[in-house]
């Protein structure tokens, strides 16, 4: 339990809900190193672009550099790093780190648990998903880092975990949004059971968005995906909005991801909670990607470029 609740707890920087997973972000990369290769060793001049491309995907709208978490994951007693100079990181700086040959990698005594318990990287990678991201991204997200976990237990890991999802938000969802997409409309089913449609956290359960109706969006797993990657968003006046850094060159990009700008939002039912200003400017601010587009004008949507 030791090294899952150190993982649980690392120090980031934060205020009002801004999102930080540098760190997380960096040790779900190191884990799945070290599950190809228990002997591995990150030289930061290797893997930056790959952690680059991870933090503008998964990272805050705003930029930043690997060599941040490269150099602060020290202090949090999961991570190491040693230079031509010997031990210890030569600092934050991009140049820093290039010019030292500067390698990091799992601290010895976190490596020799992880072979001791095969299952705890599992477990220490759940908690990370868990706690930094939503669910619609822990699979790419796995994948992205070349992490293979087994199928999710419930294990003392759990215990680490801030607090517990409600079940029921799902069903009170959908309800209020009558079991159809408040992007597209998409309200397909199979028989009385609802097929593909999910209920998305506008501000997300990892940085305290609530189990609430008014935290939520039923939306197809299409736009759930995109409003998860800050592709979608929701507006002033409750309307959706499409960032101007998607690009969509074919005839269903266009109708179901660039048309939308500017509509509103579907739903929800009259006397059921919309969408709550707090949680819709959270998610402009934290999640969506650069600016919004202009709506597209009528009857153009499916127009040629």
């Amino acid at each position: 339990m030791e090294w899952l609740e150190r993982v649980g707890r690392l120090r980031q920087w934060s205020r009002s809900g801004v999102r930080a997973p540098h760190k997380p972000l960096l040790l779900l990369y190191a884990l799945g190193q070290f599950q190809r290769d228990e002997q591995a060793e990150l030289r930061y001049s290797a893997v930056e672009g790959s952690l680059q491309r991870l933090l503008a995907e998964y990272g805050p709208p705003n930029r930043t550099t690997p060599a941040y978490p490269f150099h602060h994951l020290v202090s949090d007693g999961v991570w190491e790093v040693r230079t031509d100079r010997g031990p210890g990181s030569p600092g934050s700086g991009v140049g820093e780190l290039r010019a030292s040959r500067a390698v990091g990698r799992l601290v010895p005594e976190l490596r020799r648990a992880l072979v001791r318990e095969p299952e705890l990287l599992g477990r220490m990678a759940r908690v990370l998903l868990d706690l930094h991201f939503p669910p619609s991204l822990h699979g790419e997200l796995c994948e992205a880092v070349g992490l293979e976990l087994e199928p999710a237990e419930a294990g003392p890991y759990a215990g680490v975990l801030r607090r517990r999802r409600d079940p029921r938000m799902r069903e009170q969802v959908l309800t209020a949004y009558e079991y159809q997409c408040a992007f597209c409309g998409y309200d397909g089913a199979i028989g009385a059971v609802p097929v593909g449609l999910e209920a998305a956290h506008v501000r997300w359960w990892a940085f305290d968005g609530p189990d609430d109706v008014d935290n939520g969006l039923c939306l197809c797993a299409l736009h759930h995906k995109l409003f998860d990657k800050g592709v979608l968003g929701v507006g002033d006046g409750h309307r959706i909005i499409v960032s101007q850094e998607f690009v969509g060159r074919g005839a269903a990009a266009r109708e179901y991801v660039v048309a939308l700008a500017g509509r509103p939002v579907i739903g929800p039912q009259p006397g059921a909670e919309p969408v709550a200003h707090g949680h819709r400017e959270w998610h402009v601010r934290q999640v969506f990607r650069g600016r919004p587009r202009g709506p597209v004008p009528a009857g153009l949507s499916g127009a040629s470029p």
